[in-house]
């Protein structure tokens, strides 16, 4: 799998633990484009389909195909996208090997990676429909290591869309920024219930929600249409970190 790395946000810098997103290339292997070390990040201010793209080659099958740019979303709004190695994702394309810390590396980041739990290839759900994002999104929390995630029979009383042993998640598929009171419906549900929660928006947050769930310590999760579910704030980043591990 892809390595998790500390990334600096070039706009307020807050620091933000982050995995590129692993696909199956269509012969199965696991491949993610390879984040360029010693790069800055970049502040993305306009977003075109082409530039939201790289190049990766399968070195099992040679096959080239276009992998999501590895990018997230801060909390304080700002779009953060990775250099990626070039003629790496047009060599090998695999996730990047660990590597040993050379001295001539500057800068924190470096010296602080974020330790990630070692867990299998996250396959994601492409997300065409309303119900695909719910599909998206439980398949992320199994992937995390919650058994049991399945739809929540309550989900019309209570505001909860997923349900599993130990978590309760809210999906938003909508195409607006999800609000502030879904963001106090999740903690009140996963406080009530003394479970885990996370929150999952196609459309991102507005600012409000982004404040109250950094108060409350509720995840937050963007998702694209490819359906790889990235953190937003720290609470998001604690959870991938803490979440056990599971088998598949």
């Amino acid at each position: 799998m892809a390595e998790s790395v500390l990334v600096r946000c070039p706009a307020c810098g807050r620091d933000h633990s982050y995995t590129a997103p692993t696909f199956p290339c269509a012969c199965g292997t696991p491949l993610a484009p390879p984040v360029r070390y010693g790069a800055l990040p970049v502040q993305v201010r306009h977003r075109s389909w082409e530039d939201s793209w790289v190049r990766v080659r399968c070195p099992d099958c040679d096959r080239r195909d276009h992998w999501p740019q590895p990018e997230f979303d801060c909390s304080c709004g700002a779009l953060v996208r990775l250099p990626v190695d070039t003629e790496a994702a047009e060599g090998a394309g695999r996730p990047a090997e660990p590597r040993d810390a050379d001295p001539q590396d500057a800068g924190p980041s470096a010296a602080r990676q974020a330790a990630a739990v070692v867990r299998p290839p996250f396959r994601p759900v492409t997300i065409r429909t309303a119900r695909d994002a719910l599909t998206a999104a439980a398949q992320f929390l199994k992937w995390l290591g919650f058994a049991g995630v399945r739809l929540a029979d309550d989900r019309t009383a209570s505001g909860i869309d997923l349900r599993g042993d130990g978590v309760v998640a809210l999906v938003d598929p909508t195409t607006e920024p999800t609000e502030l009171r879904d963001v106090e419906c999740l903690w009140l549900n996963s406080t009530h219930e003394d479970a885990a929660g996370a929150l999952f928006s196609l459309a991102g947050y507005a600012q409000e929600a982004r404040l109250r769930a950094d108060k409350l310590g509720v995840p937050l999760f963007v998702m694209d249409l490819t359906g790889t579910p990235q953190p937003v704030n720290d609470a998001a980043d604690t959870l991938i970190r803490t979440a056990a591990a599971t088998d598949g």
